[in-house]
């Protein structure tokens, strides 16, 4: 199941100011763990309440910078690229 920002800075009980970015932060360098490690990005169930079920364009900027994706922030190819990266962490957790 996804979650958005909001809901996990909630959930994870981040104090303002800048609860958003201080957990983008953390989610860049979950990210960044996952890719060396060779896992899927859980990072990915974080979606934007904006964004019709994507995740910020920041997702997207590192997942090129880690050399996963080349691609706009948004449209067809953003939303290929992250099913299948929700995907791989569901192939991920059955095994």
């Amino acid at each position: 199941q996804t979650i958005t920002y909001a809901e996990l800075a909630n959930a994870a009980a981040i104090p303002n100011p800048h609860r958003i970015h201080k957990l983008t932060k953390w989610l860049e360098s979950i990210m960044r763990s996952d890719h060396a490690a060779g896992e899927p990005l859980r990072a990915a169930l974080v979606i934007s309440r904006n964004r019709g079920g994507l995740p910020a364009p920041g997702f997207f900027v590192l997942c090129g910078e880690l050399g996963l994706y080349y691609g706009a922030l948004s449209g067809q190819r953003a939303v290929k690229f992250h099913k299948a990266a929700i995907s791989a962490l569901w192939e991920k957790s059955n095994t």
